[in-house]
């Protein structure tokens, strides 16, 4: 792996440095942004935000909803056990196994998501410097196609090359 990023002391330097990358010609996609506290009030905060893990994870709730009311169903009708009065197919107690395999549904779908818009397992190791939980804010890029503008455009901080 090759990678050129600085370490800044301060998010206004960070932010200086990601503009001075965009300058450059960097796309976004390729800047790397890694800090150990969050930054709201500053622009580089807000680059990856917007996701689908949420309308994800509703329909494997969904999912899980239907399968759980169709197997208890099926089961009961399969199965029935006359109890007198009472319907073969009960629901009040089937909302138990309802309730439980629609949340699997839903667990599953989100933890599925995380993994892959995570790119969980990586096969890559990830850019990070030690440093960063002392406080700096790495900003950088992987496999720059012209390295020597990377590191003129993060010139205001500590420049290092992996």
């Amino acid at each position: 792996m090759s990678a050129v990023y600085g370490l800044y002391p301060t998010p206004g330097a960070a932010q200086h440095a990601v503009d001075s990358l965009r300058a450059a010609g960097v796309r976004d996609e390729q800047i790397t942004i890694v800090s150990g506290e969050p930054y709201e009030e500053h622009e580089f905060a807000h680059r990856d935000r917007a996701t689908w893990m949420w309308y994800i994870a509703a329909a494997g709730g969904v999912a899980g909803l239907a399968f759980a009311a169709w197997l208890t169903r099926f089961t009961e009708v399969a199965w029935p056990l006359p109890t007198g009065n009472m319907p073969i197919v009960a629901w009040w107690p089937n909302l138990i196994v309802i309730f439980e395999l629609t949340m699997l549904g839903g667990i599953l779908a989100a933890v599925g998501t995380l993994l892959v818009t995570a790119k969980l397992p990586g096969r890559r190791q990830p850019l990070y410097d030690a440093a960063v939980m002392d406080g700096k804010i790495l900003v950088g890029v992987d496999n720059p196609r012209d390295a020597a503008a990377v590191e003129r455009a993060l010139a205001g901080g500590d420049v290092r090359r992996v």
